[in-house]
């Protein structure tokens, strides 16, 4: 559905070019725009790769497994309906480690993986049952403390200082987190 919107905007963008006669406008834009996207992604990959890498390093050492221990107890207490050996709650801290390294690219895997055990045991196979919302509310609104991404881009564009904003950018995403969480909570209660 998306790719049909950017397909009527884009055709709307071309034919106005076309009726104002700017056509050298469309051309100058897809050509300069092509090369500013294909420098972005060459800045950005070395940083999402290392990242990335660093992950799988974490995931094959047990670092991951440690991790997800450590947040067993309370994964419970956010999960009460998931039973505690199943494998969603172990996607599901890969998902959080991967997202507090701000890593939304190297995250994605792991929580379709989570949202596919979720679903496993979800009742009723064409509504979301309430672990994945409590998990989609998590996983959108979940804490990062390395904006990893945002600092990539904040260098790529040669900011003058990029790491300022790993403070900012850990309070904002605490204060979501505790928020959609505190509401799941209540809305949860509430049923």
């Amino acid at each position: 559905m998306v790719g049909y919107i950017w397909a009527f905007l884009i055709g709307i963008g071309i034919i106005y070019s076309l009726l104002s006669g700017n056509i050298s406008i469309i051309n100058e834009s897809i050509l300069s725009n092509a090369n500013d996207a294909l420098k972005l992604i060459l800045d950005l990959l070395p940083i999402i790769v290392l990242w990335t890498g660093i992950l799988k390093i974490a995931e094959v050492s047990g670092l991951l497994d440690k991790f997800a221990n450590f947040l067993n107890p309370i994964l419970c207490r956010l999960f009460p309906d998931v039973p505690k050996d199943n494998k969603a709650l172990g996607y599901i801290s890969s998902n959080i480690a991967a997202n507090m390294l701000g890593l939304g690219s190297a995250a994605t895997p792991a929580g379709l993986k989570a949202m596919n055990e979720l679903q496993k045991i979800n009742p009723q196979k064409d509504t979301a049952s309430t672990p994945m919302i409590t998990f989609l509310v998590l996983n959108t609104a979940g804490v990062t403390l390395i904006p990893t991404t945002i600092l990539a881009l904040r260098v790529a564009y040669n900011s003058a200082s990029p790491g300022e904003i790993i403070l900012p950018a850990i309070m904002a995403t605490a204060c979501s987190s505790i928020a959609g969480v505190t509401l799941d909570y209540f809305i949860r209660k509430r049923k």
